[in-house]
């Protein structure tokens, strides 16, 4: 697979707008680890290999055990995540797949116990920054593989 678009070079003010996005929900005081697990969740659903190989290794250099990394996909089936991760899982679902129909309401009252209205509010954010994401990487074919997450200091 070659890389179409390296937007770094042709259009810098991309990434500049994405990672100002990024900025702000690294402190927004959602858990590092949650951000992590619906940009992995979202990036699976979507089918983004660049992201990905990304959040699974952010979520690996945080100390995320496998057996949780393996089973994202069928979150649902297995006892290995909280209520509240299971809530923002299920939200990144919904506003990932907003195609099928609007985010239904009963999503949304499942969601609500276990979520301020500012964690939703950033929350969809995430999810939203993610999807822009998997989508400017797939457009762009980046490669996986290359990515070392940062060390923490």
């Amino acid at each position: 697979m070659k890389v179409r678009l390296n937007y770094a070079k042709v259009a810098p003010g991309v990434y500049d707008a994405m990672d100002a996005l990024d900025e702000y929900l690294g402190t927004c005081g959602l858990e590092e680890s949650l951000l992590h697990l619906v940009r992995l969740r979202a990036s699976q659903i979507n089918g983004c290999a660049y992201c990905l190989d990304q959040h699974w290794k952010d979520l690996r250099a945080i100390g995320e055990g496998e057996q949780r990394l393996y089973s994202l996909d069928a979150w649902r089936e297995c006892p290995y995540y909280s209520e509240r991760e299971r809530a923002a899982l299920e939200w990144t679902e919904a506003v990932t797949n907003i195609s099928g129909g609007h985010v239904p309401d009963a999503v949304y009252e499942t969601v609500r116990p276990h979520l301020t209205e500012r964690e939703l509010a950033d929350l969809t954010l995430a999810v939203a920054t993610i999807n822009a994401w998997n989508r400017l990487s797939i457009s762009a074919r980046l490669v996986p593989g290359g990515y070392r997450p940062k060390v923490a200091t």
